[in-house]
């Protein structure tokens, strides 16, 4: 059907939402009939296998050599900079070998930035997606500061971008009204909803009881976090609300797994907690190994602290919790809201309140009678709205389109 080249950040064989959204969407394509390949940017710190394509999961990718450098602290966009032009050149020697109909690019702007360069040289139509804004994302990791040089500069890269590419891709309304609000015509925006390959989270384990008792959480019902632990998580606040929460579910034990920038102070924080013995870290586990323990969660839980990035972005989390057959709960964010229907498909409380927290979790571990149920209606939402099978075909009628008025431009030249 259509041959598409996607400009990456980053890509397996690292592990992280951002790739595993990518292996989503490449596969779907696949499966849809497509002929699909990627390209890493210099930030991809995978170590190089000498293949040429490199092949991880089945799946083919490019990269360009080298590594960023510059002066970054002191002339913030030096780098970046040399990086677009590293990669617009990469793009341009694998597009003449492989010849794409269709460049796909997807955030950070960087990335766009290198593709919308090399798609006017080769004539080629550019898709550019964005997952989020990655100013408002460093912000939300403590990693930069809103209004700063940097903030300012990645912002006005993303307008360049969202400029010059011919069709844009969001994965919310959030970063949609947003973009609108910038003057971006509402006509060039697609929603591309985050989904789950439910080839992968379709089939739940079991409860391990015995895995379960040996990690200490007994019998009690168990709220879970699986995933990056940054600020922005709002894992503090559970962690605060988790002697409230025993006060009225004296066996509840919470269970946190991965890691990340906020583990250290979490762990402190979780140390001198009078509910210390019923907080569980478990650390960063293989992927592989991420079904075992989301089986002994009852309730997947995400606190998200309330701030620009949370509101305009929705996780991919929830859901890949609702296709596992967990309840979940989350923070009353704009990025949840879009998600999660509060009582239907999951429990919403309010952000940035522990005592808030405590009481939405304690009042849904005290309601076992309605489990199944909304086990079963976030379930079918999944498969109804968010299946990766499904949504990937909401890109072929942005191809299409690019392609027919390309084709057009051309005839119209001749």
């Amino acid at each position: 059907m259509t041959r598409v080249l996607h400009i990456l950040d980053h890509s397996l064989p690292l592990q992280s939402g951002y790739t595993f959204r990518t292996r989503a969407i490449l596969k779907a394509q696949e499966g849809l009939g497509h002929e699909v390949r990627g390209l890493t940017g210099q930030r991809h710190t995978a170590a190089l296998t000498g293949e040429e394509p490199e092949t991880h999961d089945a799946l083919q990718f490019y990269r360009t050599p080298g590594t960023p450098s510059g002066p970054r602290s002191r002339l913030p966009g030096l780098s970046e900079w040399q990086e677009i032009g590293a990669l617009a050149q990469r793009i341009e020697g694998v597009a003449r070998e492989w010849r794409p109909e269709i460049l796909h690019a997807h955030s950070p702007a960087l990335g766009g930035l290198a593709a919308v360069r090399a798609g006017r040289r080769l004539g080629l139509p550019v898709v550019y997606e964005i997952r989020a804004f990655w100013e408002d994302a460093a912000v939300g990791n403590g990693t930069g500061s809103e209004g700063s040089l940097r903030y300012r500069l990645t912002r006005a890269l993303e307008d360049r971008v969202v400029r010059g590419a011919n069709a844009v891709v969001t994965i919310c309304e959030g970063l949609r009204s947003d973009l609108v609000t910038r003057g971006v015509p509402a006509s060039k925006i697609t929603i591309m909803p985050n989904g789950v390959d439910l080839a992968l989270f379709g089939q739940p384990l079991e409860r391990d009881a015995a895995f379960a008792r040996s990690l200490g959480l007994g019998e009690g019902p168990v709220i879970g976090f699986l995933g990056s632990f940054y600020p922005y998580e709002g894992l503090d606040d559970l962690i605060a609300a988790m002697p409230m929460i025993l006060a009225r579910q004296s066996d509840a034990r919470l269970l946190l797994v991965g890691g990340g920038p906020a583990e250290a102070a979490l762990r402190a924080q979780a140390a001198a907690s009078p509910a210390a013995h019923a907080i569980h870290f478990i650390g960063r586990v293989p992927h592989h190994e991420v079904d075992r323990y989301y089986a002994l969660v009852d309730v997947v839980c995400y606190p998200r602290k309330a701030m620009r990035l949370t509101d305009l972005v929705t996780p991919l989390k929830p859901l890949e919790a609702m296709a596992q057959g967990k309840l979940v709960a989350a923070s009353a964010v704009g990025g949840h809201r879009e998600l999660i229907e509060d009582g239907m498909t999951g429990t919403l409380f309010p952000p940035d309140d522990p005592a808030g927290l405590a009481a939405a979790m304690a009042a849904l571990l005290g309601d076992r009678a309605m489990w199944d149920a909304r086990r079963t209606v976030a379930r079918a939402f999944v498969e109804r709205a968010h299946d990766w099978s499904v949504n990937a075909a909401r890109y072929d009628s942005v191809y299409q389109t690019l392609l027919t008025r390309k084709q057009a431009i051309s005839g119209a030249a001749a």
